[in-house]
Formats: C-alpha cells, sequence, structure tokens
C-alpha cells in the first residue's frame, strides 16, 4: 500500500470500505507479529500511519466501521504457549499524538467531554512511554498469584514463573495493601544490560538479539524460567486493573502507592496543568533520551483526577483520559543496492529494498519495502507527487530511511546529488517473476482507477502464491498445526517424490496414507524429521480433521477475509455446507443471497465481492471440495443474549443533548453493546433525538425507527 493515498475528503464510499477491507487485515497481521511474536515487519511510524488512516477514514464514514475494525482491537491473541489468563479488567492501549497540536487538541477534547473550558483546572500526569512489554500482576493477600502479558487486552499469556525471577518485582507486599490487587507495568531490558548480553553471546559464537525491546519480550516468553533469570529483566509500575481498595484518588498519587509496595516508578513523572508544562516537559525527556539506559518512544499524558478518569471513560480499546506523544523518528542515509520483489499470498508483488546495512537509532537496517509500483516513481494514488521534484527511487540511489519501530524502516527520499550516472529508472515487471504469469493493476469498473498494487494472476499455477497459501493454511488462527511450520512447508512444496509432496491443503492429510504407502521414501529417515517427529506430526495433523467453521473459513485465504470476517460469516450462515451454496447463489452480484451477504454487520460490498469471486473460480471449488473428503468443519455456536436492553441495536443520536455531551451518550452506549452511528438508515433501531434535530429526525420517520428523547434514552439504559 502506498505511503500516500487518496484524500480521505475525497474518497468515494465504495474506496472508503475497499481502504478499510485492507487496513483491518493489514494492521491485524503487524499485531500478531508484534504482539504475538515479538517479529514486527514494519516500524513504529508506518504502523501508526495505517491506524490513523483507519481512524480518519471511519471518522468520515463512520456507517462503514467494521465488526473486525483496528480501532476496536488491542494487541494479539496470547500464543498457545503458555495457559491463558482472563484479565479482569481489559488491558488497553492508547491513542497517539503527534504534535504539539495533536496535544493541544487531547487536552481540549478532556475539557469539551467534561463541559469545562480550557483554564487549566484539570492538572495531568505525564512520564516516559517504555518500550516494553506490558504486564499485569495480581496480588491476593499480600502475594503475588499470577502475572499475564496483555494478549489481545482480554486474554494474556500466564508468565507467572518467569515474572518471579525478576527482582525489583516484590512477591509479597507490605501490611495495609489492599486484599487484592492488579498492579500493572512495562517489564524492559535496559541498555547496558542489552549490550552485555550481545557481546556475551558473540563471544560465544551465538547470534546476537536486534534491540532492547524484542529481547525482554521474548527473555519473558521462555519456557525455562532459568533463561528469563539470566537475562536482567526490569520493571515500571505506572497503572492498576481490579483493586479491592483505592489507596488515592489521583493518579500520581497511586503510582506513589506503588513506589510505597516496593515497587520501581519513573523518577520522571511529573504532575502538570498547562499545555505549555507540558509539552516543555515532553521536550526535557526527549533531550535526556539518549542519556537514559532504557528505551522510550514517547511520553504519556493522563488525567490525574481519577473521578474524572472514570466520567471521561473509554472508547474501544482506548481511555479517552490518556494518549501517547509520540517521539519524532530517527533517520540515516544508506544506498540501495537492489530491488526484489515478493509474491504474497493473493498474488500481490511487493518490491522490497536491499540496502546497504546502515545503524538506525542502535538497530542496523538492511531491507525496506517500496509499497508498489506507485510508491518508486513517487507519485501517489490520485497522480499526486508523494516527493519533491520528481524523485523516483533507482537502484544505486543514495536514500534518506526513517525509523521509528523495530526492523523494516521507511525510504523518505532520495539525494539526487549523489545519484549515479548510470541509474536508470525502475521497470516494475509485468509478468511474475515466480511463475511468469501476467502481472497486472486491476481497474476499478466505478472510479477508473487502477489499484495500487500489482498482482499476479496465476493463482495456484504460481508457486509463490501456493506455498504463501499453505503457510496461511497452517497458521496459528487457521489449523494450527504443529509441526508444520514455514520451513517444512518449503520442504514438502519442493519435495519431488510423490509421497512427501504437499501443494495444496489437501495434501496435508493425505501424507500419512502416502508414507505408509510408500515402499522407499520414508519421512523418518530424511534429516530433520526422525521417527518420534513424525509420529508427531502425523498426530497433530489427525488433530486437526475436525476444526471450528471460523478458523475453516479463515484458512481458505480469501481475499480481505481476516479471523473476525470468518467468524461474522461462520456465525450468520452457521454450516460450511450452508455458507457455500449462499456464495455460489450470490454469483450474480443480485438476489437474496447477494443481500443478505451485505446485510451482515461488518461485511461491506468489497468483501462481500472477493468472497463471490473466490467461490466463482472452478480451482478454489475443487480444492475446498477435496479438502471435506478430509476434513469436517464443526457448527459454528451462537452468541447468547446479552441483558441489555441495547446490545446488538444501532443507535443515532441527534439534535443539541442537554442531559449528558454526544461523546458521554456515545461511551454509555456502546458499553452496552449497542453500535452507535453517524446517520440514520434501515439497519438503525433507535434514535435519540434532543432540541433542534433536523434530517435525521426525518429521516427516521420515514423508515418507521423508534424515536425517543434524552429522558426516554436513560430510562431504557438505567441512567
Amino acid at each position: 500500500m502506498a505511503a500516500e493515498q487518496t484524500p480521505v475528503e475525497t474518497l468515494t464510499q465504495e474506496q472508503a470500505a475497499a481502504e478499510l477491507a485492507f487496513l483491518a487485515s493489514e494492521i491485524a497481521r503487524h499485531d500478531e507479529l508484534y504482539h504475538g511474536h515479538d517479529a514486527p515487519e514494519v516500524s513504529d511510524a508506518e504502523y501508526d500511519a495505517l491506524k490513523r488512516r483507519n481512524d480518519a477514514i471511519e471518522t468520515r464514514f463512520p456507517e462503514l466501521r467494521r465488526a473486525d475494525s483496528p480501532s476496536l482491537r488491542v494487541g494479539a491473541a496470547p500464543l498457545a504457549t503458555f495457559a491463558p489468563i482472563t484479565h479482569s479488567r481489559p488491558m488497553l492501549s492508547l491513542d497517539n499524538a503527534f504534535s504539539d497540536e495533536d496535544v493541544r487538541d487531547f487536552i481540549n477534547a478532556v475539557y469539551r467531554f467534561l463541559g469545562q473550558l480550557p483554564d487549566g483546572s484539570i492538572a495531568f500526569t505525564a512520564e516516559p512511554k517504555i518500550d516494553g512489554l506490558s504486564m499485569s500482576i495480581r496480588y491476593e493477600n499480600g502475594r503475588l498469584v499470577n502475572a499475564a502479558t496483555r494478549g489481545d487486552g482480554t486474554t494474556g499469556e500466564n508468565v507467572t514463573a518467569n515474572i518471579l525471577t525478576i527482582d525489583e518485582i516484590p512477591n509479597v507486599l507490605p501490611k495495609g495493601a489492599p486484599s487484592v490487587v492488579e498492579v500493572r507495568g512495562e517489564v524492559y531490558m535496559t541498555k547496558s544490560d542489552f549490550l552485555a548480553l550481545n557481546e556475551k553471546m558473540a563471544a560465544e559464537g551465538k547470534q546476537t538479539y536486534v534491540n532492547p525491546r524484542n529481547t525482554a519480550a521474548g527473555s519473558l516468553r521462555q519456557l525455562d524460567p532459568k533463561v528469563t533469570a539470566s537475562r536482567r529483566l526490569r520493571f515500571f509500575a505506572y497503572a492498576w486493573g481490579e483493586i479491592s481498595e483505592m489507596p488515592a484518588d489521583t493518579q500520581m498519587g497511586m503510582v506513589k502507592a506503588f513506589e510505597e509496595w516496593g515497587f520501581p516508578v519513573n523518577p520522571l513523572m511529573k504532575r502538570l496543568s498547562s499545555v505549555e508544562e507540558i509539552i516543555a516537559h515532553y521536550q526535557e525527556i526527549g533531550l535526556k533520551r539518549p542519556d537514559l539506559d532504557y528505551e522510550i518512544d514517547g511520553v504519556v499524558y493522563k488525567v490525574d483526577r481519577l473521578d474524572l478518569q472514570a466520567r471521561l471513560g473509554f472508547r474501544s480499546r482506548s481511555p479517552r483520559w490518556a494518549t501517547a506523544h509520540k517521539f519524532p523518528a530517527e533517520q540515516a542515509f544508506t544506498r540501495v543496492e537492489k530491488i526484489d520483489i515478493q509474491v504474497g499470498r493473493t498474488g500481490a508483488l511487493t518490491p522490497v529494498a536491499r540496502l546497504t546495512p546502515v545503524t538506525v537509532g542502535g538497530v542496523v537496517v538492511t531491507n525496506a519495502t517500496l509499497h508498489n509500483e506507485d510508491y518508486i516513481k513517487g507519485i501517489g494514488n490520485s497522480g499526486e507527487r508523494i516527493r519533491e521534484d520528481e524523485h523516483d527511487i533507482r537502484i544505486g540511489d543514495t536514500v534518506i530511511v526513517q525509523r521509528a519501530g523495530d526492523v523494516i524502516p521507511q525510504v523518505l527520499d532520495v539525494v539526487m546529488e549523489k545519484r549515479p550516472a548510470e541509474a536508470v529508472a525502475y521497470e516494475f515487471p509485468r509478468k511474475c517473476p515466480v511463475c511468469g504469469s501476467h502481472a497486472v493493476r486491476e481497474k476499478n469498473e466505478k472510479t477508473g482507477k487502477l489499484d495500487s498494487v500489482t498482482r499476479c494472476t496465476g493463482g495456484f499455477v504460481c508457486r509463490a502464491q501456493a506455498m504463501e497459501h499453505l503457510k496461511h493454511f497452517v497458521s496459528r488462527n487457521a489449523f494450527d498445526i504443529e509441526g508444520l511450520g514455514s520451513k517444512q512447508i518449503d520442504f514438502f512444496f519442493e519435495a519431488e517424490d510423490p509421497a512427501l509432496t504437499i501443494r495444496t491443503a489437501p495434501d496435508i492429510f493425505t501424507l500419512k496414507d502416502r508414507q505408509e504407502k510408500s515402499p522407499l521414501t520414508k519421512l523418518e529417515n530424511i534429516e530433520g524429521f526422525g521417527k518420534v517427529s513424525v509420529r508427531k506430526l502425523f498426530e497433530a495433523i489427525d488433530e486437526r480433521r475436525t476444526i471450528a467453521l471460523h478458523r475453516f473459513i479463515y484458512a481458505l485465504g480469501i481475499r480481505h477475509v481476516g479471523e473476525t470476517t470468518a467468524k461474522l460469516l461462520a456465525r450468520a450462515y452457521g454450516t460450511y455446507d450452508a455458507f457455500e451454496a449462499a456464495m455460489k447463489e450470490a454469483a450474480s452480484l443480485t438476489g437474496d443471497a447477494w443481500d443478505d451477504l451485505n446485510n451482515i454487520e461488518g461485511i461491506g460490498e468489497v468483501v462481500a465481492r472477493a468472497i463471490v469471486e473466490f467461490f466463482k473460480e472452478p480451482r478454489n471449488v475443487e480444492v475446498i471440495g477435496r479438502l471435506l473428503e478430509e476434513v469436517t468443519p464443526e457448527v459454528a455456536e451462537q452468541i447468547a443474549a446479552s441483558d441489555s436492553p441495547v446490545a446488538g441495536k444501532t443507535v443515532v443520536f441527534t439534535g443539541a443533548l442537554e442531559k449528558f455531551t454526544r461523546d458521554e451518550a456515545k461511551a454509555k452506549a456502546e458499553s452496552l453493546g449497542a453500535k452507535v452511528a453517524g446517520s440514520v438508515s434501515k439497519k438503525t433501531d433507535i434514535v435519540v433525538a434532543g432540541p433542534g434535530a433536523g434530517s435525521k429526525l426525518a429521516k427516521a420517520a420515514e423508515l418507521g425507527v423508534q424515536v425517543m428523547d434524552e429522558d426516554e434514552w436513560l430510562a431504557l439504559v438505567g441512567g
């Protein structure tokens, strides 16, 4: 996806729906890599840009917000390696501010929500944002009973044994501490400890680590606590979950209580009132950043009074009373040595710049994604220039790279003064470099614009797509077959012997039978396997012959269908036979089956069209048919109805509300399971109208939607 896209204010509804579908899938993938595997592929800046783009589109098109929207999600699902722990209170993420103006907007929004003028009467705390791993530590009757990572915000990984090895975390709280308390904070590794560890690894001839954050996260997820103990992890406390008795009524007071209980707290935390004081403190911490012995990537601001925090409440995935002011990205100069093309599961051709190794912010970077053909040329989706003076990117160019995260940087611009005389414009391939099939940019039939992504038309004929599809099929949120990872898929796919070959998903489930019938080629005799590992692999495959319907649908690899969308489809249709039959019936993109698909909350036309097109391809249907001879998808479980009278309903607030602010009304409705929309449609269940309600009230009357005033709404939801 290009770094510069069509301005949000000029997007059509169809373009917006397509982008939201892409962003939901892409951000979920990056969340999984970062939170679940400590192996990010993009910088923080690139990730934040994706989320800002998603939020901006949702703000303009609130009716298009998807059920799997990144604005509704935190982190990634916990790893199966550790037992799950359900958080008593969700561990949410923070919204981000990237400029002084963003900070002013945050503070003004706090005052607006509370119905006050920004007169400096509200105090905020400001503390460094530690670049580590979020942790919740629970104490009962003064003793540490468990500890869990943030995970997906609702469920984390039980890492209690490893947390007990961190000296800075007390195992027992002093007398007077609440009987139940969950202390939350950040586990991290100091820069000096990280460098010492890398020196030790290098001296032993072992692979060194990339950065302190990933090393700390990986150390905490060791199955052997002795390994964790050897890594010298540390902790800063700054928040809490469930607590039986509050020791203070302010954020600052709570953190001081943590310190009195024996937890390390950050000495740079301050209580401030004015915007000027807050920004000055941010700049002061920024100047100290290079000399700190721990990594930080910004400053966190929180409303200090806890009663005001309670009034402000939460959005779907973040509190209204806090934000993170991020530091600018770090930059460096390097040379583009070559440009490679990678082919993904959906056939997307992604150009990757191979860079002369350069250290940016203490990390050596060698690759940068160039997104697509337009990005290389220096143009956006609408033909606008995204770099000054028409700078394209060529092999041999010296470029400015920016890094604000962990691995892959962003190429900002080209240093034209250093461009070699022999450098020529890069020609984007018109054929797939893997299978030789035509590579095309699809055209939007309505807008006439070309898609930013070039795709291979080879489908399963393309080895790269077939291999990536298999890797997706066995991935953790799909079939999750233990012992069949990326390396094993590469081996089986490239194997020429029919007794070993896996080219499509059904081949996985016939492997054991083919092995038993093979007179010569036995997997157990091949280096890297062995009799025990082969037995365990076959057992793992057999365990997946029955699988949840949503995992089966997700594993099919349908474009735009992520894990959340697969769950929506499973719940809507109940069985796989009903789902496939409905998709075939919707092939004409008209009729009841097509309308039913589009009316599923969270499924827009772009996603619906992609699903229908998938089932119109005979090769896909043939592969699924063979797969169903080996695998049985289960009947989907239905969600139990909530006790809330507005759960599952779509509510619109209109007019000049007098009993509560619009933000408070929305927060209350969403906390009860309702969806708040910005416009009235046939899907709207309730319109709450204050004085001065106009067109929305008229639309509700036209559609026969239930209308109530503020008092009726408060009576319905319990005040």
